[in-house]
């Protein structure tokens, strides 16, 4: 089978990876990937955004599946678009993407099917919502309601800071994100994440994992779209999994069964653990990203046949195994990210990978055959080891080893897992 892969990130680099080893696979194109994913793929430059141009280059070439990896293109239609074409595509509809695509959205569905969340409100307007913060008080939540790459929360630890946020959102400042925002109670409780492959009726765990979103150690700095991850969370318990299974994804599915527009995908839940259980936080209609690399790394069954089974409704007696090793990924990232950074800068050298190890491309390119640093999230060091201490050690012996002097990472990732 023949496998068009959207996207350029680190994920789809790690998914790249794994889809390559299938035994299934024919050839595998990545549209438009990256110079990491172009060891394992032709990439191709096709603009996700013309639903058109994808279309015709499936029929051109003949391809028997297609892997979204981003959830901007879900949102926008792209999996509608290439199932009218009768393509197979692993990743939501449109309908079913508003999980991600509109938090006020998936709020009202967890009123609707009880699922266990932070109380909320909705808001179009500025003052309202600001007449809501004073009343509520902090610590206090707000998040635009659209997409803004991981970066449209706000956890404001003062009236004045939750204010600002609500003043961020209606100017737009996350591009366009912030037509609508929602404002929540602040939860307390360790965060962890866990995944599920569905398909429409029925929902697999595809693992856990935790990761680290400020941008500096302890945990301080602003937020970004992740500076590294580890899997499995050793918070999810099978009792605190089978918890979020039954309290949480499997009502989801229904409900959107309900809706009308049944899921089929991945589905991530980031989940706030509290004292009374699992809490959902919000849901992702794609893999993570930096959490998807670990995924990919402690996956042992064939990818591509069990995301073709997802795409086409047949889940039904899929079962995955696992490696037992823990795996660590470390972002590195251009000096100034989240914030302004400067681009095209040389990546000299990256070490040679052994056993266990695997250096994922996230925002790279190549300028007259010279691999430069063209993102804010650039490398993806990635290991697997017995047990976590020996993973990050592994991971950062890379780390130490990549010839990049605009690079910089947290040194601390999976801190909360060393034991």
């Amino acid at each position: 089978m023949d496998v068009l892969l959207i996207g350029s990130g680190g994920r789809e680099h790690a998914l790249a990876w794994k889809l390559a080893r299938s035994p299934d696979l024919g050839k595998l194109f990545a549209a438009p990937g990256n110079p990491g994913i172009a060891a394992v793929a032709e990439c191709v430059a096709l603009d996700p955004a013309d639903h058109d141009a994808v279309i015709a280059f499936c029929r051109e070439k003949g391809i028997g599946f297609v892997v979204v990896g981003p959830e901007v293109p879900l949102v926008a239609g792209l999996a509608d678009a290439l199932t009218d074409a009768s393509i197979p595509v692993f990743g939501p509809s449109a309908a079913a993407a508003r999980l991600e695509g509109s938090k006020g959205f998936t709020k009202d569905l967890c009123t609707l099917q009880n699922i266990p969340t932070a109380r909320y409100q909705r808001f179009t307007e500025s003052d309202a919502a600001k007449d809501y913060i004073q009343r509520e008080g902090a610590p206090i939540v707000v998040k635009a309601d659209g997409l803004a790459a991981g970066k449209g929360v706000t956890v404001a630890a003062t009236i004045e800071e939750a204010l600002a946020a609500i003043d961020d959102c209606f100017a737009s400042a996350l591009a366009g994100a912030g037509i609508e925002v929602v404002v929540e109670e602040c939860m307390e409780g360790p965060e962890a994440s866990l995944f599920c492959l569905c398909d429409g009726e029925r929902a697999i765990l595809f693992g856990t994992a935790e990761d680290h979103k400020r941008a500096y150690d302890g945990d301080k700095g602003p937020n970004t779209g992740g500076m590294g991850a580890y899997s499995p969370s050793y918070l999810m318990t099978p009792e605190m999994t089978e918890r979020a299974m039954a309290e949480i994804v499997r009502p989801t599915l229904a409900g959107m069964r309900a809706h009308g527009a049944p899921f089929r995908g991945v589905l991530y839940a980031g989940l706030m653990l509290t004292k009374d259980g699992p809490k959902l936080i919000e849901y992702n209609v794609r893999f993570g990203d930096p959490e998807c690399q670990v995924l990919m790394m402690r996956l042992e069954s064939d990818l591509l046949p069990v995301l073709f089974a997802a795409a086409t409704g047949s889940l039904d007696g899929v079962s995955l195994d696992w490696s037992n090793e823990p795996a660590v990924t470390v972002v590195l990232a251009s000096k100034g990210y989240p914030g302004a950074y400067e681009k095209n800068t040389p990546i000299r050298s990256l070490p040679d990978v052994g056993e266990g190890e695997m250096i994922f491309h996230a925002g790279t390119s190549l300028i007259h055959g010279e691999l430069v640093a063209n993102g804010g999230r650039v490398l993806n060091v990635t290991a697997r080891a017995a047990n976590v201490a020996q993973a990050v050690e592994k991971a950062y012996a890379l780390v130490d080893r990549v010839e990049w002097s605009e690079g910089f990472c947290r040194r601390d990732i999976a801190h909360r897992a060393r034991h």
